[in-house]
C-alpha cells in the first residue's frame, strides 16, 4: 500500500504540474487521495490511444497512475478522461468550499469525487449521467459522500438547480439555455464546444451582472457527444469556424439573434464575440 500511495502522490504532482497548478494545492491533494482504481472497474484495464486501446500489462493499480485515458468497460468507447486535462479544467474553474456544482457526464464518478473534495462538506455536487450502467456505478462509488447526488438522466435537460459551477464532460454544439439560466451571478460554465468531426474547444463562460457573459477558449479538446445537446446545423457552423481558427480571440457570449462584425460563430439565440464586455 505504501508503494501504491507513493505512485498516486507522484501522479498527483505530475498531472497538476502539467496543468500549471502550483505544488501543494488542494487539487493535487485530491488527485493524491482518491484511488482511481475504485472508479475504472476491475482489470484488465484498457488504455486509449489514437490507434485503439492497449491492454495494461498487469492488474497492479500503479498502471493507472499515468496521464492516460482509461476505458470504463471491456468494450465500447466511454472512458475515464485524461487526468492532466481535467486538472487544467478544474483549476480553471477556481472552485471554492461551499459552492454548488453541477457535473454533466459524470461517468463512474472519478472527477465527481474531485469536485466534491474541492467544494468540501459544506458544498454540494449534482452529477448527471445518462448511461444507466455508469450512473449505477457512480452511485455506488460515491455513496460515502453525502454532498453528492447522482441523477440518472441527461444534464442537458431541465430543470437544473441554481448553482455556482457547471462542468460538462461531453461535447455540445451550444451553451444551452438550461445551463446558462442555472448559473448564479459570478457562476462558471465549462464545457466542450465541438463540431461533428475533429477537435473543438473547451469553453469557459462566466456570468456577470445583468446577464453579461465573459467567454474564452481554454484549449482544443475531443469528447464524446452530449446527449440532448447537439444540433446538426450548428455542428456545420462550428466546423467552419474552427477551420478558420481565431477561436483564441473569443472574449464574450451574447444571448440574442443579432450577431455583428465581431461574431466568431453564431447559433440559435447565441453567438460568440471577439469583443470584450463593455
Amino acid at each position: 500500500m505504501e508503494r501504491q500511495d507513493a505512485y498516486r502522490s507522484f501522479f498527483a504532482r505530475l498531472v497538476t504540474a502539467h496543468a500549471g497548478v502550483p505544488a501543494g494545492s488542494k487539487l493535487e491533494q485530491a488527485f493524491a487521495s482518491i484511488p482511481r482504481e475504485n472508479f475504472v472497474g476491475p482489470p484488465p484495464w484498457r488504455v486509449f490511444t489514437p490507434s485503439g486501446y492497449l491492454q495494461a500489462p498487469s492488474d497492479d493499480p500503479t498502471c493507472l497512475y499515468q496521464d492516460v485515458v482509461v476505458g470504463l468497460e471491456k468494450d465500447g468507447t466511454l472512458n475515464n478522461g485524461q487526468p492532466s486535462l481535467h486538472a487544467f479544467c478544474l483549476h480553471s474553474l477556481a472552485l471554492k468550499e461551499g459552492e454548488r456544482v453541477i457535473h454533466v457526464g459524470a461517468g463512474t464518478g472519478y472527477y465527481t469525487a474531485m469536485l466534491a473534495d474541492l467544494v468540501g462538506s459544506t458544498g454540494s455536487v449534482d452529477a448527471y449521467e445518462v448511461e444507466q450502467r455508469l450512473a449505477e456505478r457512480a452511485a455506488a462509488n460515491l455513496a460515502d459522500l453525502p454532498q453528492v447526488r447522482i441523477h440518472h438522466r441527461s444534464g442537458a435537460e431541465g430543470p437544473l438547480p441554481e448553482c455556482d459551477v457547471i462542468y460538462v464532460n461531453a461535447g455540445a454544439t451550444s451553451p444551452l439555455d438550461v445551463w446558462l439560466d442555472a448559473l448564479r451571478p459570478g457562476g462558471r460554465l465549462l464545457f466542450p464546444l465541438t463540431p461533428a468531426q475533429g477537435a473543438g474547444g473547451m469553453l469557459l463562460i462566466i456570468r456577470g451582472a445583468d446577464e453579461h457573459y465573459q467567454a474564452r477558449f481554454l484549449c482544443p479538446v475531443l469528447f464524446v457527444p452530449c446527449v440532448g445537446a447537439r444540433d446538426e446545423e450548428t455542428e456545420q457552423k462550428l466546423a467552419k469556424a474552427f477551420r478558420k481558427g481565431r477561436y483564441q480571440k473569443v472574449k464574450s457570449l451574447q444571448r440574442n439573434d443579432a450577431p455583428d462584425g465581431t461574431c466568431w460563430c453564431a447559433g440559435t439565440g447565441w453567438w460568440l464575440s471577439t469583443a470584450a464586455i463593455g
